[in-house]
């Protein structure tokens, strides 16, 4: 996630010029009654600002209290760079071998939905809602700007003097 960062300017991150960035906790629980669940921005919210992108940011998937003995399979669904929607597993937990997975810094951007696709858990995800503001002022900045802007001035070391003289 260090394309978010303050005064990131990298479009591959889908988000140019300069940026802010605010974070906050995710968590949802997938089960047999609850086999689906659904990150998603309001969409009146996503008119209003223009230059505001929302990523999920999953770091752990577990196996809740009460787990049965048996596999729980969990496949999360959302778009590629194509904006096609596609369906992968992300974790395969089970109580005696693996409960628990560490997803490190697996981001996605919203809408991203999670399906438990096979057990009956209860399975929890946990992870990080990440909201990066942009600046369409500061954007207008081409890139020879932007780097000037980055780049600190080289000044050469010049080698230390030996002083002669008596002690």
């Amino acid at each position: 996630m260090a394309c978010l960062a303050e005064g990131c300017a990298d479009s591959e991150c889908g988000v140019s010029g300069p940026t802010r960035l605010e974070s906050f906790c995710f968590g949802c629980e997938l089960s047999s009654k609850v086999p689906f669940y659904t990150f998603q921005v309001d969409e009146e919210e996503g008119e209003e600002e223009e230059n505001v992108e929302h990523f999920l940011e999953l770091r752990t998937v577990c196996l809740g209290d009460g787990v049965k003995d048996e596999n729980n399979v969990v496949e999360v669904t959302a778009l590629n760079h194509q904006g096609k929607k596609v369906s992968v597993p992300v974790a395969n937990l089970h109580l005696s071998c693996m409960p628990m997975v560490s997803l490190g810094d697996f981001e996605l951007r919203a809408p991203v939905t999670f399906r438990l696709k096979s057990g009956s858990g209860p399975v929890c995800i946990s992870g990080l809602h990440l909201i990066a503001y942009s600046d369409p002022a500061e954007s207008d900045l081409s890139d020879e700007e932007h780097e000037d802007d980055c780049e600190e001035e080289i000044v050469p070391i010049k080698p230390a003097k030996k002083k002669l003289g008596k002690e």
